[in-house]
């Protein structure tokens, strides 16, 4: 099937559910949200005070973000994160209590949403992403409120919040130089795989045997060269270890640059030694660039311009998903809002790779929160632990393909609704099946209707220049089109 949109575009079907490895470190992220959610929930369990729990949640879901970055770095991401959740949260709730109009809750709840996904966008803070922000937010506006209540619902979301920057950050205590480590590691050996494959490339460009294969293996590996850079320009201070290090990454990107003359059996040790809290190999300084690998990045008001039809399309699509779910009848069009919010990627062809798995993941989803609803209607404590248990799957499958975590995400955001007291599962089930179609679809069409033409303009030109190790952005720091990361990448726990 084809689409025109200023440029052929194919929207396949074919491996969009395809399950991929598992990352390195899945157990880490799912280990964390458990540990910043349990407390909160069971706090509040004792307390009787269940009511709250949409609140500390807001908080403790924090601590899916910034994994990947170096403990400095990931001190301010977080940071950032947690007043971003509360200034989303308290704009929704203000909102919510001075209005009960549905269509004008939809309108802001759009806006803001387009808001957090150009802010999340434009400063790469990562999975999960904006769709956690808008989750919170856009359920928020939905929630009874008063302004006297305002105060005491902010409270424990920033309690949370913090007990989430603290399990963040726990992990550097043990390893301080792990993500630069794992990201180090990771280049080494994706050259090494690119250094194994290069010799197989025929004369005759990616149509010949192993040209396609050492092509998308250049890419790759470039990505990943890159974004060790990154995340060793990002850990503060140097020290010994990143110095060490930084003079790796340098062995690494001349191996891409000259495979003939490399080899991967020595890289692919590098990268072992290099994981866990052994010694990093002493290697010498190559012509002297083991100094600064990355340069500073552009500053954020000029990489917010560039956004601005991404900003047009998540309003557009969020806006009209929460009128059809309101047109509908529908008593939560905040999921239809989500589900618009969660579609927008790099460019139409991932957008519709993101809309399939949503619909997919979300259907079977409602299946498992029907299997499981009898427990958790057995009590509290029974409704507290199938969150957890949601929780920790979703964040261990989702990193293999966005529907596989899906099929958790969508019984823990039923789940959390029923916090407030239990409701009639097969009205919810209802509600969410036909908002998850509804916002895919109207989310779909505002991608079409407006369509990102400077990215398309990238593409064409990817398309037919020549294929270099420039073109696939190691010497602009841009990743190929086809390996483009930040917060369209694997993703965290999305409701």
């Amino acid at each position: 099937m084809k689409l025109l949109t200023g440029t052929s575009t194919r929207l396949p079907l074919a491996g969009v559910l395809r399950l991929g490895r598992p990352p390195e470190i899945w157990f880490k992220p799912a280990l964390s949200v458990v540990v910043a959610v349990a407390p909160p929930n069971l706090a509040l369990l004792v307390l009787g005070r269940l009511d709250l729990a949409m609140y500390t949640m807001a908080g403790s879901l924090c601590a899916l973000y910034a994994h990947n970055r170096p403990y400095a770095a990931r001190a301010r991401a977080l940071a950032w994160v947690v007043l971003g959740m509360l200034g989303g949260l308290a704009t929704a709730l203000v909102a919510a209590s001075l209005t009960a109009s549905a269509v004008v809750l939809v309108t802001g709840g759009s806006l803001l949403a387009a808001v957090q996904k150009v802010l999340c966008d434009a400063t790469r803070i990562g999975p999960p992403g904006n769709v956690v922000l808008t989750f919170i937010s856009s359920a928020a506006l939905f929630a009874p409120q008063s302004l006297a209540q305002i105060p005491g619902h902010l409270a424990p979301a920033a309690a949370a919040g913090a007990w989430a920057w603290l399990v963040g950050m726990a992990p550097g205590l043990l390893r301080p130089h792990g993500p630069e480590r794992r990201a180090t590691a990771a280049a080494l050996d994706a050259v090494a795989a690119y250094v194994e494959t290069a010799g197989t490339r025929g004369s005759g460009g990616p149509s010949a045997p192993g040209g396609a294969r050492a092509q998308a293996t250049a890419a790759t590996a470039a990505a990943a060269v890159q974004a060790a850079r990154q995340s060793l320009y990002s850990a503060g201070r140097p020290a010994e270890t990143r110095r060490a290090l930084e003079r790796l990454v340098v062995r690494a990107e001349v191996a891409l640059a000259a495979p003939a003359d490399a080899d991967p059996g020595l890289l692919r040790t590098w990268a072992r030694q290099v994981r866990g809290n052994r010694p990093v190999p002493e290697v010498d300084d190559v012509a002297g660039l083991g100094g600064e690998l990355a340069s500073p990045s552009r500053p954020l008001w000029r990489r917010l311009g560039p956004l601005a039809p991404l900003a047009v399309r998540t309003a557009l699509g969020c806006a009209l998903a929460g009128y059809a779910s309101l047109a509908l009848g529908i008593g939560r069009p905040y999921w239809a809002l989500v589900t618009a919010a969660s579609l927008y990627q790099a460019n139409l062809t991932l957008t519709w790779g993101r809309g399939v798995q949503r619909v997919v993941g979300n259907l079977l989803g409602v299946l498992l929160f029907a299997a499981l609803v009898p427990l958790a209607h057995t009590g509290e404590v029974a409704l507290v632990l199938c969150c957890l248990a949601l929780n920790f799957g979703a964040e261990a499958l989702i990193g293999r393909n966005y529907w596989l975590g899906s099929v958790c995400v969508t019984p823990m955001a039923l789940l959390i609704t029923e916090f407030t007291g239990f409701q009639e599962p097969g009205r919810l089930i209802t509600e969410r099946v036909v908002d998850t179609l509804v916002g895919a679809l109207v989310g779909l069409i505002a991608a079409v209707a407006v369509p990102d033409r400077a990215w398309q303009r990238v593409v064409r030109t990817e398309r037919t220049a020549p294929r270099t190790l420039a073109a696939t952005g190691r010497s602009q720091g841009r990743p190929h089109p086809d390996q483009r990361t930040g917060s369209d990448t694997t993703e965290g726990v999305r409701p």
